[in-house]
């Protein structure tokens, strides 16, 4: 994934089995495709009547040599930024080193890879804006200075001088990478909003559905491309897909996918996503309609992820959510086992519920729906391959199925159903048996505190040397106890 400077990279949800066809990200096979477009550097040293380097590193400097197929500019900007942004990343490193040769020889390149994106893009691209062109000149001429300045660096013996040149050489480059990043998103912003206008003037099926692929995959690219999808309004544009009922359940599955990944919790980009309050209402029916008659589990997956992270993004959402008995059809959907048969499923599921428990009013729809007795089985989520993966999932949904039924028994009702579920017991053998939780902290902490909170409704449901060690003592003094515990395997 490429991501503009200071920017940060998105996981994205993980899907178990068989895949959408639009949602493969495959990274040997992403790999082999950019492997395509490269050569090694000395293809550079020749052309630049140098002698090849003998560095150790030599063999790993990269330089884009053939570029994406004409015509698709947003491809060129993703490949030439990622290159360039590698570049900045290692001419940095190299400073920092003092290996002036290298620096300069990188900086030579950095400076023809900056052109091949100017130039490239202008040739594919609309008519360029006037703020686009300026920034352009200015990087060129950073460009240029960094390499005017690192030439001199090498004639330079004295330390002192090298010493204050190397300042203004890291104050170029810093330059450089801010004119190089104002510039790859304002050409990105701009293919991007091209992207949500082909969209919303699309009255053809496929073309939304291979264009709402498109959006997806950029979302896969990293943070700053989903605040750009977000700053263009493209979740509007999203909600308009979720809310038609004549696309397909696959392309209004792919809208889902992007509203997820979009208004993930992870991201710093929620203050770009004002817009999508206005749409809220609709965009979470629709969601919560797609969750309902899903038809298999990759759909239900994507649209309760959707509705998970808007969860975080909005408390107003919370509420929607109840008024549209939302916990009737998740609750529902767990007993399906062709939509809900993976803990990855079952995480997004139970933070709906975490999230929503802090309403009061939905303690009493929980227990309507037999919903604590489903909260305690999600206690006992086991993973079936052992994979890294899947077994962090499980302890995600241990952890927050304790907090959600932390949250709920405040109300004397849940905690006494809990009680009577013998959730008490559940709790204190993820307390005291390391492997029931994976050795898990987060999850000892989240049953220690519902378990308190049980105990504080139901102090009769308890042990004595249970109350002594996992509820009297202070939390942390509990946790210390437990985390410290070593299983016998005599």
């Amino acid at each position: 994934m490429m991501a503009l400077p200071g920017g940060r990279h998105l996981d994205s949800i993980t899907l178990p089995g068989q895949r959408l066809h639009l949602m493969q990200v495959d990274s040997v096979q992403r790999w082999m495709e950019d492997l395509k477009l490269m050569t090694e550097c000395e293809c550079m040293c020749v052309l630049q009547a140098k002698p090849i380097s003998l560095e150790d590193d030599a063999q790993s400097d990269l330089i884009l040599a053939g570029g994406p197929g004409p015509g698709d500019p947003l491809q060129l900007l993703l490949k030439r930024g990622w290159v360039i942004s590698t570049e900045l990343r290692r001419i940095g490193q190299k400073l920092a080193q003092d290996r002036w040769a290298r620096v300069h020889s990188m900086s030579v390149r950095l400076t023809c890879h900056a052109r091949s994106m100017v130039s490239e893009y202008s040739a594919v691209s609309r008519s360029s804006s006037q703020e686009m062109g300026q920034i352009e000149k200015l990087l060129m001429e950073k460009c240029s200075e960094l390499s005017s300045v690192t030439e001199r660096c090498l004639q330079v013996e004295n330390e002192h001088v090298l010493k204050s040149m190397k300042a203004c050489v890291s104050e170029t480059l810093s330059m450089l990478g801010q004119h190089f990043g104002q510039l790859l998103e304002l050409a990105l912003t701009r293919e991007v909003q091209a992207l949500v206008r082909k969209i919303d003037a699309s009255d053809n099926i496929y073309t939304t559905e291979s264009t709402t692929g498109n959006l997806f995959s950029l979302t896969q690219e990293g943070a700053p491309l989903c605040r750009i999808i977000a700053k263009v309004d493209g979740v509007l544009c999203l909600a308009n897909i979720l809310t038609d009922d004549s696309h397909s359940e696959a392309t209004r599955a792919e809208a889902a996918a992007v509203v997820a990944q979009v208004t993930s919790p992870h991201l710093p980009v929620t203050q770009h996503l004002s817009s999508f309050l206005e749409s809220m209402e609709e965009i979470v029916t629709a969601l919560v309609k797609l969750c309902q008659e899903a038809s298999s589990g990759e759909v239900f997956l994507l649209a309760s992820a959707a509705l998970a992270n808007i969860t975080f993004f909005d408390t107003m959402a919370c509420e929607m959510l109840l008024q549209l008995n939302a916990i009737r059809v998740l609750l529902e959907a767990c007993s399906d086992k062709q939509r809900v048969d993976t803990p990855y499923t079952r995480d997004q599921i139970v933070t709906i519920l975490a999230n929503m428990s802090v309403l009061e009013q939905c303690a009493s729809d929980i227990i309507q729906e037999n919903g604590v007795q489903l909260i305690m089985g999600m206690l006992s989520e086991k993973p079936r391959s052992g994979t890294p993966a899947e077994v962090a999932a499980c302890e995600r949904v241990q952890q927050k199925a304790a907090v959600t039924l932390a949250r709920l028994s405040r109300d004397p009702d849940v905690a006494r159903e809990a009680v009577r579920l013998s959730c008490m017991s559940r709790l204190i053998e993820l307390c005291r048996s390391p492997s029931e939780r994976n050795s898990s902290d987060a999850v000892l902490v989240a049953c220690l505190a519902a378990l308190r909170r049980l105990a504080g409704v139901c102090p009769e449901g308890l042990q004595d040397s249970d109350f002594q060690q996992l509820v009297q003592p202070r939390l942390v003094d509990s946790f210390l106890l437990c985390s410290n515990m070593e299983e016998s395997f005599v």
